[in-house]
């Protein structure tokens, strides 16, 4: 019964506690279920037994009773117990994690999540993980408050600024698992996605050992820095079809003369465009927020000449 009702309201349970947590909500909406009907049909039936028939019709004077009264008081108090005990045992499991858990640094920055793993690789937006072994994520904030969420792992936690916080879990299956921020964090906060990549330890090993990541052979370099924009969390501010959202759009901008917040226009060219890439503050596109985090570091030459390739494409 409680695995059907957690089949129907909620995501796949893809993490080994889970199934506990869904188990948990389902006793609370199964007994909600129960306690609504049958205080529904109680009122019923007393407003039918007990209506006022007449004008002469008394008010009983019997003011309690204390066989209901008890009764009412301990199976609520005693659901209660049940379901604190329930959810605390699972609360304390939940943020114990293995002393044997693999660890990887997760920074969250306006508006895009960044991986660093034990050999010191790193990947945005995409999380790899490796099939049934406990994960410890050590998680911090570049800016304002942000929240880990992925639905079906049934974790979520605030990252924050200035300080550490973890979440663990561990996932049985391969697959993938989407990556959402659950608090307010700008204008580009539902743009805030990511993707929780289970492998198994083979292919995760082997994913660790693989460099940076070069251009794939036989890709153009347009069509690399179109992966770039996706995978780097670019697609979170700059669209490709001439809409506004956070940042200026891409479409057609190579070759354009735009204006900067300090009245000054420049041509976007070459050189402008790796410096917005590295040193973004520089010269801000008027009618837009300094809020773009640096990739000093985080791209390679040859990664940016493919986002300035792919940028060009983009007429």
């Amino acid at each position: 019964m409680l695995d059907k009702i957690s089949r129907f309201f909620l995501p796949p349970a893809k993490s080994t506690f889970a199934p506990s947590v869904d188990n948990l909500f389902s006793f609370i909406t199964l007994v909600s279920i129960i306690m609504l009907i049958g205080i529904t049909v109680a009122m019923i039936y007393f407003i039918i037994k007990y209506r006022k028939r007449s004008d002469n019709d008394v008010t009983s004077l019997v003011d309690h009773n204390n066989a209901l009264e008890v009764t009412w008081s301990i199976i609520p108090l005693g659901l209660i117990l049940i379901v604190f005990s329930w959810g605390f045992r699972d609360y304390i499991r939940m943020f114990t994690p293995p002393p044997d858990a693999y660890e990887i640094n997760v920074t969250a920055q306006q508006w895009l999540w960044k991986f660093t793993y034990a050999n010191g690789k790193s990947s945005v937006g995409k999380l790899y993980v490796p099939q049934n072994r406990p994960v410890r994520l050590v998680m911090k904030s570049k800016d304002v408050i942000h929240s880990f969420f992925v639905p079906d792992f049934r974790i979520k936690h605030d990252v924050l600024p200035d300080r550490y916080t973890d979440v663990w879990f561990q996932a049985p299956d391969t697959g993938r698992s989407q990556i959402f921020c659950t608090q307010y964090c700008g204008t580009g906060h539902s743009n805030m996605l990511g993707t929780v990549i289970v492998q198994t330890n083979n292919q995760f090993e082997k994913w660790l050992k693989q460099g940076a990541g070069g251009k794939p052979s036989g890709m153009s370099l347009a069509d690399y820095g179109k992966q770039l924009y996706g995978s780097q969390g670019c697609k979170a501010c700059h669209s490709t079809d001439g809409s506004k959202i956070v940042g200026p759009t891409w479409k057609g901008i190579y070759g354009s003369k735009v204006a900067l917040s300090d009245g000054k226009t420049v041509t976007v060219n070459e050189n402008y465009i790796r410096e917005s890439i590295l040193n973004p503050g520089a010269q801000i596109v008027k009618g837009f927020p300094n809020v773009m985090p640096t990739f000093q570091g985080q791209l390679n030459n040859d990664q940016i000449d493919a986002i300035i390739a792919y940028i060009k494409s983009l007429k």
